[in-house]
């Protein structure tokens, strides 16, 4: 990126995510590009379905989600809007989240990347959670409501606690120690290559609009509401390519003939070990 001045490479960004507005470090400004970021670039893993390496080299991720048109997950996402803060004058820490810690234990340290944004008080930033967050969160225990959405802060001692939505599944807990994006070197590695890691079995897509999310896991299409799910199964090809272009704004070209072979036999595997362990035939 050196060759470029750190303007234009920060107005394209801003494109991407269609944001006019000021370009100063504010609440507000804060807000509005967090917003934007989500409501414009899903949250996916496809890559790693794609045996495509997942990397947190940050031209890399840019070139990905911004000139590529991709979306990304939690080190993705979130780098990049670390960068882009930070060339708006914010400061921004990366702080380590860990997700099901009580199902993992300690494999959970780094599994989630999360942004501290200091402003006229601290302010939690995470556009890598999928169906969390749309807008910060002020650092401070409670709960807080979005596009009809409750999330929930709390704190025991050093350790912070993120509590998703009714239908968002398992949050995340976090401490305040800064970290350098090498730290999560390891994690990334791991949560894209063993076959025990939840990204490695499952292909997901994840977006947010302005009062509800489109969340696609293997086969199976959700939409949320503050009040309800609703989901389908898609079963071919030509409605995989047209959901994930028409709701995810993704389009894999001639890669997503053999992506969507592989999730199909997944879904099929998935419902034929769920009818045996209820008894069907």
């Amino acid at each position: 990126m050196a060759d470029i001045t750190f303007s234009a490479f920060l107005t394209t960004y801003l494109d991407r995510i269609d944001y006019t507005g000021l370009r100063q470090p504010t609440v507000e400004v804060l807000r509005a590009i967090h917003r934007q970021h989500l409501l414009n670039i899903s949250y996916e893993n496809l890559d790693i379905h794609l045996r495509r390496p997942l990397t947190l080299d940050l031209p890399s991720i840019y070139d990905k989600i911004v000139l590529q048109r991709r979306g990304g997950w939690c080190y993705e996402m979130n780098s990049l809007l670390a960068w882009a803060l930070r060339e708006l004058g914010f400061e921004v820490i990366l702080l380590g989240g860990s997700v099901n810690r009580a199902r993992l234990g300690d494999l959970a340290e780094g599994n989630h990347l999360v942004l501290l944004v200091q402003l006229d008080q601290p302010w939690l930033a995470d556009a890598g959670f999928g169906n969390g967050i749309l807008e910060p969160l002020p650092l401070a225990e409670g709960e807080y409501a979005q596009g009809g959405f409750v999330f929930r802060l709390s704190r025991a001692g050093e350790r912070w606690f993120f509590h998703n939505h009714q239908f968002g599944g398992v949050g995340f807990d976090f401490t305040l120690r800064a970290h350098t994006i090498d730290d999560f070197a390891q994690r990334c590695t791991w949560l894209q290559t063993s076959p025990d890691s939840g990204f490695v079995r499952v292909v997901t897509c994840q977006r947010w609009r302005d009062d509800d999310m489109h969340v696609l896991r293997g086969a199976i299409l959700q939409h949320m509401t503050p009040n309800a799910v609703t989901e389908r199964i898609i079963e071919d090809a030509s409605d995989y390519r047209r959901v994930l272009h028409e709701t995810f704004d993704l389009d894999l070209g001639e890669a997503l003939d053999g992506l969507w072979t592989n999730v199909w036999q997944s879904h099929l595997a998935w419902a034929s070990a769920n009818r045996l362990a209820g008894g069907g035939t």
